[in-house]
């Protein structure tokens, strides 16, 4: 995997990127500490909308050739995606055994 962003987007799309792979386990984290699942819950659909942000960046990337091969960051991204999606059901499940009904965002 080979990341080669000119110098001219240290400050763009890589900076944007690098922020938005962060927030992806930093709302993770912030929900945990969270009194209750319908606030993990909440924080965990603002990691996966985080998720599609980098998803999106790496596209933009990708077309103008910063990345050269797609492979390996679609199998991590996918990954990360079908963790995060578990850990969604998993606490909505709990929330809606409580009778705490949850809307989707």
């Amino acid at each position: 995997m080979l990341l080669d962003f000119p110098t001219n987007e240290q400050y763009g799309l890589a900076s944007q990127l690098r922020r938005a792979v962060v927030s992806i386990p930093s709302n993770i984290a912030e929900g945990c500490g969270r009194e209750t699942n319908r606030e993990l819950y909440h924080f965990l659909n603002v990691a996966s909308g985080s998720l599609a942000e980098v998803e999106t960046q790496v596209y933009i990337a990708y077309t103008l050739g910063y990345i050269e091969d797609l492979g390996e960051i679609d199998e991590k991204m996918e990954s990360v995606q079908k963790l995060l999606a578990g850990f969604r059901k998993h606490i909505k499940t709990q929330i809606e055994s409580k009778n705490q009904i949850v809307e989707e965002v």
